[in-house]
């Protein structure tokens, strides 16, 4: 208990507007080591990248089982606190979000990603008293296990594109007040935006980046506290593949492989 303690603790503490984590999000044991060698403080998981990688469409569509064996081998793989994103929580109620989360956190997670978008035919996002219910079912599960869970309550109003900062401050304080300890609003890269964010949400503030976004520095000068890849990292990774199969299947040449990381230091990085 003493270590999950420990990584805990330090992941709480990354978390400083002006000073952000930045977030290389993995999917797999190598891409966490990867990113780790690289200088990692954290490593988090992307659900998408998580579910591609084990024949499933992100959107609440992998089963529990199969994403908390993924959450134990990224844990297992690397000495740095590890947040894991659990979609909707792979549960209907909030009680079997409860079990996910002990779930998580018996695999080794000390932090995780919560969302409100729904991937049914419903309203493209949880009703407010329903998305709380669940958030305080998860930090209630933390405290029985007497582990101080890092709760990123993400918002999908940017990302759905159907309401702006009033109501995503509405939410992200109802988040935070059921339990959450930080919100995550993807889908926001205008300055101005982030900064009314920054300003109107009292917790620390995930932010997702890629091309086109302000760059880490830009966003450590709004005060944004933790800066996700997301998935982007395993679309590029996948992009490769396509690449070297469109062009072996094509001209038969092999020049998509030319900037791999060569064999000797990926097996020596999954020793």
């Amino acid at each position: 208990m003493t270590d999950i303690l420990t990584r805990a603790e330090l992941l709480r503490s990354l978390h400083t507007p002006g000073s952000p984590l930045v977030l290389v999000n993995a999917w797999d044991a190598a891409s966490a080591r990867i990113v780790a060698s690289a200088g990692a403080r954290a490593v988090a998981t992307t659900s998408a990248g998580v579910a591609w990688s084990l024949g499933a469409p992100d959107g609440d569509s992998l089963g529990r089982d199969a994403a908390v064996g993924l959450v134990r081998r990224v844990a297992a793989a690397v000495p740095l606190p590890v947040t894991a994103d659990i979609e909707s929580g792979f549960g209907v109620t909030p009680v079997e979000v409860g079990v996910t989360v002990r779930e998580v956190l018996a695999a080794g997670a000390v932090g995780v990603n919560v969302e409100d978008a729904r991937h049914d035919d419903g309203a493209p996002l949880r009703d407010v008293a329903d998305q709380c219910a669940r958030i305080a079912a998860v930090r209630a599960t933390a405290d029985e296990v007497g582990v101080p869970l890092f709760v990123n309550a993400r918002i999908d109003t940017f990302l759905r594109g159907v309401a702006g900062v009033e109501e995503t401050v509405a939410r992200a304080e109802a988040y935070l007040a059921a339990g959450a300890d930080g919100i995550f609003v993807p889908g926001v890269v205008d300055p101005a935006t982030i900064r009314a964010l920054v300003e109107a949400v009292p917790a620390p503030l995930n932010v997702l980046a890629g091309p086109g976004a302000p760059t880490v520095a830009e966003l450590a000068r709004l005060g944004v506290a933790r800066v996700s890849l997301g998935s982007a990292v395993a679309e590029a990774a996948y992009a490769v593949a396509r690449r070297a199969a469109d062009e072996a299947f094509g001209s038969g040449t092999y020049e998509a492989l030319a900037d791999a990381l060569d064999y000797g230091t990926l097996n020596a990085l999954m020793r």
